[in-house]
């Protein structure tokens, strides 16, 4: 079995397939055509059905009953929701009486259906899991989360040029900049369940069916009287096994299972969380098939591969999708790649070890690509081997060369990222030409971001930092953010350290950690060795790094009996505000508002 040529690769493209898109910037040119299908549009999907593509990253949904209009999916914000609003009621002036959620990442938009005249008590269904989706993405994960945000959705790189998305796959970007500030208006449910469920809604009969797809709380939902299926698992785009941005496997058997019910249900229009609606029972069940059957032929021909004792790097030339699902947009590459995929169904079913040998007690990162860059001949060697890649449009090799010499060396925050400015540059470069080639826009914004922070022209530094919100932090129980103290204990300062805290919150019920020779252990705080007492107020501006705790306690926000032991406690964590100053105006890691999940 040989490497793919640059002829036969079926992730980057041949440099005739780039061209330039608006505002100048370069792209394989199916992506840019890609970008019509997800053009700002209100869909009347049929009579009292209406999806409003274009609007964000997601769909927003009303479908009108006999007693009232149903919103489904509110967006990131509350203003992206007041626009859906605004573009449905050129059609309809029926009060909004219910919410639902299809899953916990486009949800922050409720606020907006009050302001719109919605009763206070108007009900919000939804999976019960989705409060805790939203609050485990804002503590313990945020930074890595956030971060990538960053990298999968290209935010904060230019928006034209080269380098600028033509859009991100699912939508033309993640966010409508026209709806800044972003407010966070997201209302839990009042109405949760995790089976099978029917309920009477807005006068109209409403079917919900667990399907997890990316999340584990997404929801099928059907309208048997209005022959309408509203999904999130149909996507514009081959199902994204694997996001680039790092997340839990997304298991295809399972999300076969979620598509077989909605073929079964034969409905005459399907809206999904993304991308057009489409109408007529029998397009949508032969679009649903051929979808379904993209997903388990990834999974089939892994599964057959890792059989015959394929390695990893084996398996993504062995499985190959058929040329034959090309032929559709809901089973292209526009948003990741198939190999990719075939990496992450391997790893979710078996883990990271594939049966190559050297991954078994590998050389330590830097020196193995010290000693690779000396077996070539030295850095000069190496680059010259470059340009030859670079000369014969082998892309993967020069990329992989060039690797090794921007990671043989440590940069000032110890990470294997220093390289010359020269080895950078060429790194960044080979990217670059990668991005402009590969159809799947996630790969594209990752090398992209990259090449930028290669070449000095965007910082993820501050995004590699544990970084709490404050307003995710007060949005939630304090609870959840005491014990996600955990994941920045600096073990070596609490060596031989047994003693627990107690944060006894003045509005909330009170909570514990306890050091036990460097891991902390939560609990409930009743064994306490010291009390710090303060409101969950409080509490959000310290965590937030709006407020150092010597502050706090200075000017009596916060109390305790035992400052010395308190102090001694939190020294052993890694947050600026448990020392005396705070980081000056830090807001917070912004791309993760209210523990937010996105595809």
């Amino acid at each position: 079995m040989t490497s793919p040529t640059p002829a036969t690769d079926r992730s980057v493209a041949r440099a005739e397939a780039v061209t330039t898109g608006p505002g100048g910037l370069v792209a394989h040119r199916a992506l840019i055509e890609h970008s019509q299908r997800l053009e700002r549009r209100l869909w009347p999907v049929r009579e009292g059905v209406w999806c409003l593509v274009g609007n964000g990253l997601a769909n927003q949904t009303f479908i009108e009953g006999p007693e009232g209009l149903i919103a489904i999916d509110t967006g990131e914000s509350v203003e992206e929701m007041a626009a859906a609003i605004a573009e449905v009621r050129a059609h309809t002036d029926a009060p909004i009486v219910a919410v639902i959620y299809t899953h916990f990442h486009y949800v922050a938009g409720t606020d907006a259906i009050y302001a719109a005249g919605a009763a206070a008590d108007t009900p919000v269904w939804g999976h019960a899991g989705i409060v805790g989706n939203r609050r485990r993405y804002g503590m313990e994960m945020s930074p890595v989360a956030g971060r990538g945000l960053i990298q999968q959705f290209a935010i904060g790189m230019p928006t034209e040029g080269a380098d600028a998305a033509p859009n991100v796959g699912l939508a033309l970007s993640f966010r409508d900049p026209g709806h800044a500030p972003f407010t966070p208006g997201f209302v839990e449910p009042t109405h949760t369940f995790t089976e099978p469920t029917s309920a009477t809604i807005a006068g109209l009969a409403v079917e919900f069916t667990p399907a997890p797809s990316d999340a584990d709380d997404n929801i099928t939902i059907h309208f048997p009287e209005l022959s309408v299926c509203v999904n999130n698992i149909v996507w514009p785009t081959l199902f994204n096994v694997f996001a680039i941005r790092g997340e839990e496997y997304r298991d295809p058997r399972v999300l076969l299972t979620g598509i077989d019910h909605i073929h079964g249900l034969g409905a005459e229009h399907l809206v999904g969380a993304h991308g057009p609606p489409l109408s007529g029972a029998d397009e949508i069940a032969s679009t649903v098939l051929d979808y379904r059957d993209s997903i388990q032929f990834l999974w089939d021909q892994t599964v057959r591969g890792m059989n015959r004792g394929l390695t990893m790097d084996e398996l993504t030339e062995f499985v190959r999708l058929p040329e034959r699902f090309a032929d559709s947009y809901f089973t292209s590459q526009f948003y990741g790649l198939a190999e990719h995929h075939v990496r992450q169904i391997f790893t979710g079913l078996r883990g990271w070890f594939d049966g190559d040998e050297s991954a078994l007690l590998p050389v330590p990162h830097v020196e193995r690509h010290r000693r690779l860059i000396e077996g070539f001949g030295g850095a000069a060697a190496v680059r010259g081997k470059i340009a030859e890649a670079i000369a014969a449009d082998d892309l993967r090799w020069a990329l992989e060369l060039a690797t090794w010499l921007v990671r043989s060396d440590t940069d000032a925050a110890g990470r294997a990222d220093a390289g010359t400015d020269e080895d950078r540059s060429q790194l960044a470069a080979i990217l670059r030409t990668i991005a402009q080639r590969v159809t799947a826009t996630n790969v594209r914004n990752w090398c992209l971001v990259r090449a930028n922070e290669l070449e000095g022209t965007f910082d993820l530094a501050r995004h590699r930092t544990h970084r709490f919100s404050a307003g995710v932090v007060a949005a939630n129980p304090p609870a959840s953010s005491v014990a996600a103290l955990r994941v920045i204990l600096e073990p070596t300062r609490c060596e031989g350290l047994h003693t627990e805290l107690r944060w006894d919150f003045t509005d909330a019920e009170p909570s514990g950690l306890r050091l036990r020779d460097g891991v902390a252990v939560p609990t409930d705080g009743s064994s306490a060795d010291a009390v710090l007492s303060l409101d969950t107020a409080t509490w959000a501006k310290v965590l937030g790094a709006k407020l150092s705790l010597a502050d706090a306690i200075d000017s009596g926000a916060a109390t305790t009996g035992q400052p010395d032991a308190v102090a001694r406690f939190l020294a052993c964590f890694d947050h600026p505000s448990f020392t005396r100053t705070p980081p000056a105006n830090d807001s917070g890691n912004e791309h993760s508002s209210e523990g937010t999940g996105s595809r």
